[in-house]
């Protein structure tokens, strides 16, 4: 699948843990397994990642929580 067919869908998605660990700790980063078992589940829909960003997101004024925000592509069904 290139990016240039005209028959694909995109959808963008802000992917960041819970606000608990944030709260505890003081800042909250993204557990690598809980987010490639995301990555993977989308897979087997047909989305493929594009890009991906890494952001920190204030929170609650002084805490901060890691969050990716992934691009995906697959074909129109």
């Amino acid at each position: 699948m290139t990016l240039l067919d005209e028959d694909v869908e995109y959808k963008s998605i802000i992917y960041q843990e819970g606000m608990l660990g944030s709260l505890i700790l003081g800042g909250s980063k993204v557990d690598p397994i809980k987010f490639s078992e995301f990555i993977n589940r989308n897979a087997q829909n047909g989305w493929r990642v594009v890009t991906m960003e890494k952001d920190i997101r204030r929170m609650l004024l002084f805490f901060k929580r890691e969050a990716y925000v992934v691009l995906m592509v697959r074909r129109k069904r």
